[in-house]
């Protein structure tokens, strides 16, 4: 297979891209990569090579998979093909590719961002884990999607496919609202719920499972959480930049299962 090379002015123009969607200044990124603000300037214009390193700290803080920013068809904003949850489910359905619905997830992030925003660890990327653990935990509970969204293996751990481009949405329907900050002297992105997440769109067993994440994860660190999810088989058992499949779920040890089996159940050795 011939290598695909890129031209700086190529890179630079989906870094840009990537940078107006995120809502980041050119200070903004500057100062996440602990560079001088021409130096992002020169990138973006394609005056500049970027390293290896460079590169790697972009992925981590515009949220892409390096893999698909270097392929020839890649698109910086995509369109999210959106599920309504009024759709009827069909049950004891596995599906390969999960659909994503917009309205579960909209209130299964307002619910996080109600419980866990004001809590000064839970930025960005600790938000990325606990989407993360409450649609994979889920998952193995009851074999049925929670919002249904896709999930990169990406160097820093799980990270939602087409974030950006929901919540960009999420902001303009002023649903919710970006900041930046820093939290011991690292940059921050902070979200803030502007509304009310619709409960009554949610059934008890899916909020009993996000509040046990919650109880878990929401005072980790960043660190911290990427690391535990590091070791998650899940994200093991893909390949970097790949969508982590639903289905590794199923087959988690402890301490990272989350179903519990009755004596019964072990018995017969299901």
């Amino acid at each position: 297979m011939k290598a695909i090379e890129f031209t700086p002015k190529q890179i630079g123009k989906r870094i840009l891209v990537l940078r107006k969607q995120k809502g980041f200044s050119q200070d903004d990124l500057a100062m996440f990569l602990k560079m001088p603000r021409s130096s992002v300037t020169q990138m973006e214009l394609g005056n500049r090579n970027i390293t290896v390193i460079e590169l790697m700290k972009l992925a981590e803080v515009l949220g892409f998979s390096i893999d698909r920013f270097l392929s020839s068809d890649y698109q910086a904003k995509m369109e999210v093909e959106l599920w309504e949850d009024s759709e009827p489910a069909v049950k004891n359905e596995r599906t390969p590719v999960p659909r994503f619905r917009m309205d579960k997830f909209r209130n299964v992030l307002l619910y996080l961002l109600e419980q866990c925003a004001g809590k000064p660890n839970v930025g960005e990327t600790v938000l990325y884990k606990l989407l993360y653990y409450a649609d994979f935990n889920f998952y193995e509970l009851f074999e049925e999607h929670l919002t249904g969204a896709q999930y990169r293996k990406l160097p820093f751990g799980p990270v939602m496919q087409d974030f950006n481009t929901i919540i960009s949405r999420m902001i303009k329907e002023e649903q919710i609202q970006r900041i930046k900050t820093t939290f011991h002297g690292y940059p921050q992105i902070r979200y803030i719920p502007l509304v009310k997440p619709d409960l009554t769109k949610m059934s008890a067993a899916e909020t009993e499972t996000i509040d046990r994440v919650i109880d878990r994860f929401s005072d980790w660190s960043a660190s911290a959480v990427s690391e535990y999810s590091h070791k998650d088989l899940p994200w093991r058992s893909t390949k970097d930049g790949e969508v982590i499949d639903y289905e590794l779920a199923l087959y988690r040890e402890v301490p990272f299962s989350v179903r519990t089996y009755n004596e019964d159940t072990e018995q017969r050795g299901f």
